[in-house]
């Protein structure tokens, strides 16, 4: 089985003689495998048709095209696909109470993706991209392990997950204020002064959001994850823009808050990672793919 992704950031079929159709030797013998249904808009591949040649990935000049080999039985198991000849995920982690349970890869390779999905804001499709994705067959397609209960639970309101997000960067242009008035806004449960106190946060409460460095806008997203009450707790990059003693800092506290909730953590730091998380999923592939 071969999958084709086109990058459609990258295709520009106005601006180029559609090589990766002129050049494909099963077009060439009268197959239909790369198609352009409207002239001069993008190509669609048709991938059970496609031998894996990768004169297509060769002959584009944009370098828009990936073809890669996957065999038949992983194919079946698609988690989610965004759309036509776009990225697949293959399989979901399992989470643990009481453990750190780390997502290891390269960018690109779906663990926010992922993420997104176990926290309940992303319904997965299984590959069928064109239907409106269902939280029954979610349910129903995990009901024989431990996820289709954690799904069940999340989706009926039974469980709650919350998502650090990875693009701190952003904060500023979606939220407006002090840190102190941000973080008091976002305390559901009165523990303010304990979460500011374990991030040693006390002399920045009074900085403007718009005037914060990386690290303490990376703060300020932990800060506001650990303040809400969940059950389930994903983070995803914790670490970046922080220096060594904070990052040791943030995973102290994250090691605590295991011992009574689930918590995930997506992080690029293999020494953090390694003094942390109880286990660690593998995510191979190839980016974007």
């Amino acid at each position: 089985m071969q999958i084709a992704v086109l990058d459609r950031e990258r295709c520009h079929p106005k601006r180029c003689h559609h090589e990766c159709q002129y050049y494909c030797p099963p077009v060439r013998s009268g197959t239909p495998t790369i198609e352009f249904p409207v002239p001069d808009e993008q190509p669609v591949i048709n991938e059970p048709l496609c031998i894996g040649c990768g004169i297509c990935v060769h002959r584009c000049p944009f370098g828009a095209i990936k073809i890669i080999g996957l065999p038949d039985e992983l194919n079946s198991e698609i988690t989610h696909q965004y759309g036509l000849n776009s990225f697949r995920l293959y399989s979901l982690p399992i989470l643990e109470q009481g453990k750190v349970t780390a997502i290891l890869g390269q960018n690109g390779m779906g663990k926010t993706t992922t993420l997104k999905i176990l926290s309940g804001l992303l319904v997965p499709n299984f590959g069928k991209y064109e239907e409106e994705a269902s939280k029954d067959n979610v349910i129903r397609y995990f009901a024989t392990s431990l996820m289709g209960t954690y799904f069940q639970d999340i989706y009926e309101g039974k469980r709650k997950a919350v998502l650090k997000d990875q693009n701190v960067d952003l904060i500023p242009r979606v939220v407006n204020g002090t840190l102190g008035e941000i973080l008091r806004r976002n305390d559901p449960q009165n523990r303010f002064d304990d979460v500011v106190s374990q991030l040693e946060m006390q002399g920045s409460l009074d900085r403007d959001v718009k005037a914060c460095s990386g690290g303490e806008l990376q703060k300020l997203a932990i800060a506001t994850t650990l303040l809400k009450d969940a059950d389930i707790y994903l983070f995803d990059e914790m670490s970046s823009y922080l220096d060594v003693a904070e990052r040791i800092r943030v995973a102290k506290i994250i090691q605590e808050l295991s011992r009574t909730k689930t918590v995930m953590v997506v992080e690029h730091d293999l020494a953090l990672m390694d003094w942390m998380a109880d286990s660690v999923h593998l995510v191979y592939g190839q980016s974007g793919a």
